[in-house]
């Protein structure tokens, strides 16, 4: 099993950053990709941006040059940089963690999601 927790949501202005940030723990060592997804309000759930251990990395059209994500993999901890904020990136945004085997099958832990609201 694996535990995922989230800090640095908020309340942030039009314009402003946030740093989101994940710890995993417990059984950590064959987690390939963790990353961020968000579900705004009556949408469904979508990627924002994921990272794997050899630091491939994807990120949503809607977000590119505007967020980063990191990875710390000594510290088994994925960072989301958010800047220029813009009121439709409002959502709950989950820290993700997946473990694909040789055979492709995925098991994905997600954390408990953490409020980013970008109002004036």
């Amino acid at each position: 099993q694996v535990q995922l927790v989230e800090s640095g949501g908020g309340l942030v202005q039009p314009g402003g950053s946030l740093r989101l940030s994940c710890a995993a723990s417990g059984t950590v060592f064959d987690i390939n990709a963790m990353g961020w997804y968000r579900r705004a309000p009556g949408k469904q759930r979508e990627l924002v941006a994921t990272k794997t251990r050899t630091g491939i990395t994807t990120y949503s059209d809607s977000v590119k040059g505007r967020f980063t994500i990191a990875r710390d993999n000594a510290k088994n901890t994925v960072y989301l940089q958010m800047n220029s904020l813009k009121p439709e990136d409002t959502a709950v945004y989950y820290c993700n963690a997946a473990r694909t085997d040789f055979l492709g099958r995925r098991d994905d832990y997600w954390g408990q999601g953490t409020q980013v609201t970008v109002s004036s």
